[in-house]
């Protein structure tokens, strides 16, 4: 359970991570974190982050039955 638990966690911080850059692109508009460099920093930071959770839950080894 665990495994999946770090798949998802991930895949919902790629998604964040994704929304932060485009609002730091000010492709996304209508919020305080749009157009600032810095949420366009910290985006792909946190995609990087979840790719990592997602890559480490899909490897990890099964617990035993």
């Amino acid at each position: 359970m665990t495994r999946w638990l770090l798949v998802i966690f991930g895949a919902v911080l790629v998604g964040i991570g994704g929304v932060f850059f485009l609002q730091g692109l000010n492709v996304l508009k209508g919020s305080a974190m749009s157009d600032q460099v810095a949420w366009a920093i910290i985006g792909p930071l946190l995609a990087l982050v979840g790719l990592g959770m997602v890559a480490w839950g899909l490897r990890s080894p099964r617990p035993p039955d």
